[in-house]
């Protein structure tokens, strides 16, 4: 199994509403509630964030997006996700 280190939590996300749409068209459904949490972010060749996102009332998924590097000009980019998650569930790699 890989580990990385990512950095420690956050409050609230920078990228969740610009993401949302991608999540949707993955999971064919609208979501009416679609509030970041918070999220932690790994520099790469660029940043991933992973941002804890609550979806219901009591469910929560876990997003990993991808903001490439500014001079490439891209908005960042749903990489993958994790569902079934709750408020309590710790954000890690993955």
């Amino acid at each position: 199994e890989r580990t990385a280190s990512i950095g420690t939590c956050q409050p609230l996300s920078p990228f969740s509403l610009q993401v949302k749409p991608q999540f949707e068209s993955r999971e064919n459904k609208s979501c009416g509630v679609f509030n970041a949490i918070e999220y932690r972010t790994q520099v790469v060749a660029g940043i991933n964030y992973f941002i804890k996102v609550q979806v219901s009332d009591s469910e929560y998924v876990h997003l990993r997006v991808f903001q490439a590097l500014p001079h490439e000009n891209q908005g960042p980019s749903l990489v993958s996700y994790q569902t079934g998650k709750t408020r309590d569930d710790p954000l890690t790699y993955f």
